[in-house]
């Protein structure tokens, strides 16, 4: 047997009573992903095969690859984008999400929120992005 590391990370604290849920996701090729979005609690993915576009609040967005893992802290973190990068191909990945008692799993941001955040946001069109996917932002606006 062999091993490595992917991920370590301190992540915010789970509370007790917590609902630990697996779950296991297909981006058709093309896929812009869902809507922004926030986790209530952490998530830990690995990425199986293909490759997404991943953006948190308050960092750049990053391809993460096949055999790569991945974060992000949830509560009031916003989730701007989840989407593949390959034109011709499935992006597969399965993540562990842990969910407080008593509270949704995901909440969808709503728009004027995210107006009220775009100044904050990390963003920069890309010209070689197809039409319907998030853009590729490289500075803070």
């Amino acid at each position: 047997m062999t091993q490595r590391d992917l991920l370590e990370v301190e992540p915010p604290s789970i509370p007790e009573g917590s609902l630990a849920m697996v779950r296991h996701l297909d981006l058709p090729p093309g896929d812009p992903g869902i809507a922004p979005h926030r986790h209530s609690g952490p998530v830990f993915g690995f990425m199986l095969e293909g490759e997404m576009l991943f953006e948190l609040e308050g960092g750049a967005p990053y391809p993460v690859k096949a055999g790569e893992a991945f974060w992000e802290p949830g509560g009031d973190v916003i989730h701007y984008t989840v989407s593949n990068l390959l034109a011709d191909s499935w992006s597969r990945f399965v993540v562990t999400m842990f969910c407080p008692p008593g509270v949704e799993m995901i909440t969808y941001v709503d728009d004027e929120e995210l107006a009220a955040k775009r100044p904050g946001r990390v963003s920069s069109a890309d010209p070689s992005a197809p039409a319907g996917w998030p853009s590729r932002p490289a500075t803070r606006t």
